[in-house]
């Protein structure tokens, strides 16, 4: 019996229906044991006769008898508990704020150990003996000391909220199905806790995700602006450099230059300022709910978790930040700065265009020709670093495969970037048609494009001998290219196109967003019966100074 007493926890030993210790337990067919009265009364108030733990359904109603070995059982653990609480009476605690206090004290106010859902009292180890001893009082269901008790007892019935009416999305008593919410959908409170527990960790874990992203959307703005101010920082000490050499002619240009660069970093550190505090608001916000929400999950307190979660404050507005950039490019300034002097200042111009080709140059890459990629009409070197179209009306045998270009006349290039920077050089002389730039790995090969950046292209492109085009720009030339240089920064988003030969720059795309590998494009025209026989050649860069 004592090695058996042992075994015995208190949850085995509290009856399935008042959930307090077993007073003269009885056993079912099915195995199951309750206190004799309460599972009387229980199908005293029903039609059917079922066991309220498993649903076993009995034809007529069962003969109950004390089971006695539980009875003595429940017996050895009611005198343990009794040595126990009288054992440790001497070190109750005095009831402190935030803490449910002993409701009989008188006085100085204990500690409540327990709350009766029957007398809606808390009791401190004292108080609560008699509930633990007294027939009367043994079958009262205590549970963890909490305020306000009688929010816990339904308001019509008088009885106990146990269930949650998913229909009306409330708690009920047992007796609210039968007799107010007849037909509707009922599941016990502890299933509907657990529900909604795990929603709210779930929203707490997406807002945890949230507050995430954007602490790091905060770090790449920083980290955009101080790659900004170095940009600027090196543009601002080359346009010193320049407009000193030039001396009191210039110096108007010189202030100008800088101020312009200058009030564009004070943009771009506003932009990003405003974009930080933005987020850092929306972080607060977050913040704030998460707390919120942190505290609710946590509660171990059914009842107070679905009553209160409608009263959660909504989730704060948000803004999606997934293509916000602070991107900024100084690029040229120099350049079109000194450019406005192009009369008094032609020769210093020609100094800095040389300067930034140069920069460019030192980017070069060699490409070749993938002749996997080439339209059939297409003829290429065998070194794979000239093409030009055949004009010849004989059929083309060349295999098929789905790399090449079917309708379009172009031709890719082997290579592919999907980062740093890459430039290379072609030449064009004696060509009255052509079409150069960089396009994506998936671009169609099959169907007609545009070759614009809508299809994936980023090109610009002669036509009738003297028509100098990008997508929706036509193109003033101070002379026709007879070399075009190819420079793309990849993670900056820029293709910029230049005049090798004058070092001029001819056309810049800026602000592209760049998301998978990019290769060469090459287009050398239609024959044109000859005017066009002329070959696009892939040209070795001359770095020498």
């Amino acid at each position: 019996m004592s090695a058996a007493s042992c075994l015995l926890t208190e949850d085995r030993c509290l009856c399935s229906i008042c959930l307090d210790v077993f007073t003269d337990p009885v056993s079912t067919s099915c195995g199951h044991n309750f206190c004799k009265a309460c599972i009387t009364e229980h199908w005293n108030q029903t039609d059917q006769y079922l066991c309220p733990m498993c649903k076993e359904v009995f034809t007529t109603r069962p003969q109950l008898r004390v089971n006695t070995f539980i009875s003595e059982m429940v017996s050895q653990f009611r005198q343990s508990a009794q040595q126990k609480a009288s054992s440790s009476s001497s070190e109750q605690q005095v009831s402190k704020p935030g803490e449910v206090p002993c409701d009989v004290c008188t006085g100085t106010r204990l500690k409540a150990l327990k709350s009766c859902l029957v007398c809606l009292v808390s009791y401190c180890e004292t108080h609560l003996e008699p509930h633990l001893t007294a027939s009367g009082l043994k079958r009262h269901q205590l549970i963890n000391p909490v305020e306000n008790l009688e929010d816990r007892m339904c308001p019509k019935h008088d009885k106990l909220l146990e269930l949650f009416c998913k229909t009306d999305q409330t708690c009920v008593c047992v007796l609210c199905p039968v007799l107010d919410h007849k037909m509707h959908k009922f599941v016990p409170l502890k299933e509907e806790y657990d529900k909604k527990k795990a929603e709210l960790e779930k929203m707490e874990a997406e807002i945890q995700q949230m507050i995430k992203r954007r602490r790091l959307k905060i770090q790449e703005i920083e980290d955009s602006v101080k790659l900004s101010k170095n940009d600027a920082d090196r543009e601002i000490a080359e346009g010193v450099q320049v407009f000193t050499y030039l001396k009191v002619t210039v110096e108007r240009s010189q202030a100008e230059l800088i101020r312009t660069i200058e009030e564009k970093q004070k943009k771009t550190e506003k932009q990003a300022e405003d974009f930080i505090k933005e987020l850092e608001q929306e972080i607060s916000e977050l913040m704030k709910r998460r707390t919120e929400v942190e505290q609710l999950s946590h509660s171990e307190d059914h009842l107070h978790l679905l009553q209160n979660i409608p009263s959660l404050s909504p989730a704060p507005p948000t803004k999606d930040w997934t293509g916000v950039r602070v991107r900024p490019s100084h690029e040229g300034t120099v350049v079109r700065a000194v450019a406005q002097l192009e009369e008094t200042l032609s020769k210093q111009m020609k100094k800095l265009l040389e300067a930034e080709l140069k920069r460019v140059q030192q980017y070069a890459v060699d490409v070749t020709l993938d002749p996997d990629t080439a339209h059939p009409d297409l003829i290429l070197s065998d070194d794979g670093k000239q093409v030009h179209h055949d004009d010849d009306d004989i059929w083309s045998f060349t295999a098929d495969n789905p790399k090449r270009f079917s309708q379009c006349l172009c031709v890719l290039g082997k290579q592919s970037f999907s980062s740093g920077r890459f430039y290379f050089e072609v030449q064009v002389e004696g060509k009255t048609k052509w079409t150069l730039g960089v396009a994506r790995e998936s671009i169609d090969r099959k169907g007609k494009i545009t070759l614009r950046p809508d299809d994936g292209c980023w090109t610009i492109w002669l036509s009738n001998g003297n028509e100098y085009q990008a997508p929706s720009v036509r193109l003033s030339l101070k002379s026709q290219p007879q070399k075009v240089g190819v420079f793309v920064d990849y993670e900056e988003g820029l293709v910029s196109f230049y005049d090798v030969d004058t070092a001029d720059l001819i056309f810049s795309f800026t602000g592209c967003c760049f998301t998978e590998k990019l290769l060469p494009l090459f287009s050398p025209g239609l024959n044109d019966g000859g005017k066009n026989s002329a070959p696009l050649i892939i040209s070795p860069v001359d770095q020498t100074e």
